[in-house]
């Protein structure tokens, strides 16, 4: 990345190669590509989180240790600053530099997105990340959900806590995770409600889902060619995104045999070495136009492995998907496409060809998944401002006026028992429980001074001997 007239870039040195970046999210790839059914491979996506976070953490560390770098930061009079705070070194940083700060995210594995800003968060009806429920859950979907929800804040603290360490160390106290996210002055969150269940939100949170829709261009003549040649069948677009470059041989060739059954052109994104059984309607390319190709109105289907970018270029384009989910958001994301008809699931390590194969038909060929997804489009673009124009308006807003505090709910500044009102209910449970025991005191004194006078009368009195 250069420095333009827009804005200059500023590096500082790392302890890292390339090569051991790459090397470590390679391994955090082939772990979700394991054969492992999910409780056995729990520990080892677990454990592999935590490597690859610590791995891209050590640059935090090394920021934290560039005088220099410091010194210009310090030096430069920012009014704000702009992060995602999966790595949580941007919040560090705001806090060291006394600076307003918006986040810019998909959402935390925890629930953070929602439980720091205070917003209500019923495990009834508001599914947990990596639980894969809709919002329409069973009773043994919401017990699933509430187990999750009071395991996720510590399995948070676990995964950050080389940052918590860091963050002490940089601001010279104890800090815990609540502390370092709750006082972001707005939360950009990446999706909208047309994707995302219903659920409370506070004023400081804006959605943006879409942001990376963009309005089509022309398509490269190489590409343009290729669709012109697919004929009425039109054409498939299929990539897993730019992080996973190529999958184990034996699922590429399952893969190769399903996109063989259909008669669109499938253009496949893919750097890895092709199958030897790669049928003829698949075109593989190391690189694609995907916004493109997916607003051409030759495009039947999108396969996709399910990224927030990706799912929202299918929605902003109306085409049906089929998703593949790997790791992260992804079953999630999907879990939602597939609750509103748009598309379909499957499983990456247990799909055969012929499951492919059917996904494919069944979404090209059933006219109630487009019809779905046009109207999520429609829905999706129904808006007073784009997206991109409204995260804009909400950074300018922070950096005028030096935060957004008029937006933080007094529930930041109660403790628990105070948020959940239990002293207000032990204090009402008190004096209901002391009214009883009073009435029912004055009660057994009455009853006793009624049956003793009664018993004083009744009694009968000795005759008088003459």
């Amino acid at each position: 990345m250069e420095t333009t007239q827009t804005y200059k870039v500023v590096t500082h040195p790392v302890r890292q190669t390339l090569e051991e970046l790459d090397n470590s999210f390679q391994e955090y790839v082939a772990v979700h590509l394991t054969e492992k059914p999910f409780p056995l491979n729990f520990l080892a996506i677990y454990k592999a989180y935590l490597h690859t976070y610590n791995t891209f953490f050590g640059q935090c560390k090394d920021l934290f240790h560039s005088q220099e770098t410091l010194r210009f930061l310090n030096q430069s009079g920012f009014d704000a600053i702009l992060t995602d705070p999966i790595f949580m070194c941007g919040t560090i940083l705001a806090h060291h530099l006394s600076l307003p700060f918006v986040f810019f995210m998909r959402g935390f594995g925890c629930n953070l997105h929602f439980a720091a800003p205070q917003c209500p968060s019923p495990p009834s009806y508001i599914p947990r990340l990596f639980s894969f429920n809709s919002d329409h859950m069973t009773f043994f979907q919401r017990v699933e959900n509430a187990l999750i929800s009071l395991l996720e804040h510590q399995y948070c603290n676990d995964y950050y806590a080389e940052a918590l360490k860091l963050s002490s160390e940089v601001l010279q106290r104890d800090v815990s995770l609540m502390d370092l996210v709750n006082s972001a002055a707005v939360w950009l969150l990446r999706f909208d409600f047309v994707f995302e269940y219903v659920r409370p939100v506070m004023p400081n949170m804006v959605f943006i889902g879409g942001i990376n829709c963009a309005k089509e261009k022309p398509l490269p003549k190489e590409f343009e060619a290729m669709v012109n040649a697919s004929g009425e069948h039109g054409i498939v677009v299929f990539s897993l995104g730019s992080m996973v470059s190529e999958i184990p041989m034996k699922k590429a060739m399952e893969i190769a045999e399903g996109l063989g059954t259909i008669p669109q052109t499938v253009f496949w994104r893919y750097t890895g070495k092709a199958p030897p059984n790669l049928p003829k309607n698949v075109k593989l390319v190391k690189w694609l136009p995907q916004n493109d190709l997916l607003a051409h109105p030759k495009t039947r289907a999108f396969i996709t492995h399910g990224g927030s970018h990706g799912v929202y270029e299918g929605i902003c384009n109306a085409v049906p998907m089929v998703l593949m989910p790997l790791f992260g958001d992804q079953m999630d994301n999907a879990k939602r496409v597939e609750s509103r008809g748009a598309g379909l699931t499957l499983n990456i390590l247990e799909m055969t060809s012929n499951d492919i194969s059917t996904a494919l038909k069944a979404v090209i060929n059933d006219k109630k998944y487009k019809e779905n997804i046009q109207r999520l489009s429609d829905l999706h673009l129904d808006r007073p401002i784009h997206p991109l124009d409204l995260a804009v308006h909400w950074v300018e807003f922070v950096m005028r006026h030096k935060g957004a505090p008029h937006l933080r709910p007094a529930a930041h500044d109660l403790n628990w028992v105070q948020y959940h009102s239990l002293d207000v209910i032990a204090f009402l449970a008190a004096v209901a429980l002391l009214s009883l025991f009073i009435s029912f005191k004055c009660c057994l004194c009455c009853c006793r001074r009624c049956f003793c006078k009664k018993g004083r009368t009744g009694k009968p009195t000795k005759a008088k001997s003459h």
